[in-house]
């Protein structure tokens, strides 16, 4: 506890050597740049903490952290702003997605939490937020800053009114902290936020956003600077009653995919989703003209769609793989009432007007740029068979289910699907420790089975597994006249050491 109390008084002495007295406190007259428009209209109070000064000291020491935040936040700024505002919260909370997520859509925390706010999935299903094949509402802008605006507005009431145990809430959740305070009271010890036993990440959160806020008052007495975002909208929310094909809106508006992306950070796929109406963000500088261009489109669908002769042996499944969509739409376009379907009869399909590719921030693209990224430890792209759990994948790579739920993005409770491919990073020392293995001669085997694919060849399913065509052969009583064929399941004994590593 001493060594402890004693980097936290040194944390605070190095606050006090690197701040720069001389610079005075600043009441922003210009509130043309957001940051100051917030800097000025503060409520939590400028709250003198020695949490608050290690935070502090920590934004000090790396500089240009708060800058490139701010550049991130660009875009998304002044949305936030508007619906803290339009329900009577601190504007501090604007502040709380640098905490979060650092202001980047896209994040994903080992805890599932997704978006700018964070939100994990049952969190999100209580206010709206519940995920469909195209659209993950959790990680959209507008969607997701609404739910984050209402609950933390729920906890303050919760609380009493007290902000600093509502945004600890959000955090920890209001259970863990209502225990708290109980214990407090049981104790006879005080119940406000800084004399509560929470959880450490907890203890930290609301301090880091209360220096976020303090340096925001004067940057400079910090050594920090935030990039200036102009004090007005830059999206605008336009309602879409027809299913768009995003190569369609980057066509009529001249953005980029990836901008489309970036706006929209829910879209899963490569359209917006078939449930209607659906609010699109755009920069009001496109508005216009997308807005011209959908008025000259009036009725006619904006996707293009594929008539498909069902061939025999074709299934739904197998059609919805194929066409990049899912069995649940196929069934809903074509108003089936199940799964089956006959030879020769047709179905239409939702089909993108650009390959894959194209869509460069779809979930699939981005779980891609995923399996190909490249560190500084070696990559196990390993594929889940039948028993597998995360779990048992940990304990066999000498890692945890975190660093599977951070590295592949998925969530913890989620059921494995038997062929998944998930990334596994493998430090030296988990080289070392299996080599190890492999060398007291242990079994590190694992016998799967392998459904040929269209385009396969032995040769480059035995590349894959790190195998050679003849022991794929042997173990499948191949002779050297046989053809495999998509569909025909092949045994394959795998090396958890050498398997697919690049």
């Amino acid at each position: 506890m001493l060594s402890g109390c004693q980097s936290g008084l040194d944390n605070v002495r190095s606050v006090a050597s690197l701040i720069d007295v001389s610079a005075p406190l600043k009441s922003y007259k210009d509130e043309s740049n957001l940051w100051h428009y917030i800097a000025n209209r503060q409520k939590l109070g400028n709250q003198n903490h020695q949490r608050v000064d290690e935070h502090i000291a920590w934004f000090i020491k790396h500089p240009d952290y708060l800058e490139r935040v701010s550049k991130r936040a660009q875009p998304y700024l002044h949305l936030v702003v508007s619906e803290i505002e339009k329900e009577g919260l601190p504007i501090e909370i604007a502040l709380l997605p640098i905490v979060e997520s650092a202001y980047y859509p896209f994040s994903y925390s080992h805890g599932t939490a997704a978006g700018l706010w964070q939100f994990i999935p049952s969190t999100g299903k209580l206010y709206g937020l519940e995920e469909d094949w195209w659209y993950a509402p959790r990680r959209d802008v507008l969607a997701s800053t609404k739910a984050a605006v209402q609950y933390l507005k729920n906890l303050n009431q919760l609380f009493g009114g007290d902000w600093l145990l509502a945004i600890a809430a959000y955090n920890a959740g209001p259970g863990r902290v209502q225990n708290a305070i109980n214990a407090n009271k049981k104790s006879g010890k005080k119940t406000d936020f800084w004399h509560l036993e929470l959880p450490k990440e907890t203890k930290r959160y609301v301090p880091k956003l209360l220096a976020v806020a303090k340096i925001l008052q004067n940057p400079s007495r910090y050594n920090q600077s935030f990039e200036k975002i102009d004090n007005k909208a830059y999206l605008k929310a336009i309602e879409l009653d027809s299913q768009f094909d995003l190569a369609l809106i980057a066509q009529w508006t001249g953005l980029s995919i990836d901008e489309i992306y970036t706006f929209n950070p829910g879209l899963r796929r490569w359209a917006t989703p078939s449930a209607l109406p659906f609010t699109l963000l755009l920069p009001n500088s496109v508005v216009l003209i997308f807005e011209k261009k959908l008025n000259e489109a009036g009725e006619r669908p904006q996707i293009s769609w594929v008539r498909h002769q069902i061939q025999s042996g074709e299934s739904l499944s197998y059609l919805a793989n194929k066409y990049n969509t899912t069995l649940e739409q196929i069934i809903s376009v074509n108003e089936l009432r199940d799964n089956t379907i006959r030879a020769g009869d047709y179905i239409i399909v939702p089909l993108a007007q650009q390959g894959e590719a194209y869509y460069t921030l779809s979930e699939g693209q981005r779980e891609k740029s995923r399996l190909n990224a490249q560190k500084s430890a070696s990559k196990v792209i390993y594929e889940v068979v039948s028993g597998d759990s995360l779990w048992k994948i940990a304990a066999q790579f000498d890692t945890s289910i975190n660093n599977l739920v951070r590295w592949n993005h998925i969530q913890p409770s989620a059921p494995l699907s038997i062929g998944k491919e998930l990334v596994i990073w493998l430090t030296n020392m988990n080289q070392t420790e299996l080599a190890k293995i492999a060398k007291t001669g242990l079994d590190i085997t694992r016998k799967i089975t392998y459904k040929v694919k269209s385009g396969d060849s032995l040769s480059k399913i035995a590349s894959r597994y790190g195998v050679t065509v003849t022991q794929i052969r042997e173990w499948n009583n191949l002779s050297t006249s046989n053809i495999i064929h998509p569909g025909q399941k092949l045994k394959i004994t795998i090396s958890v050491v050498n398997s697919s590593l690049s």
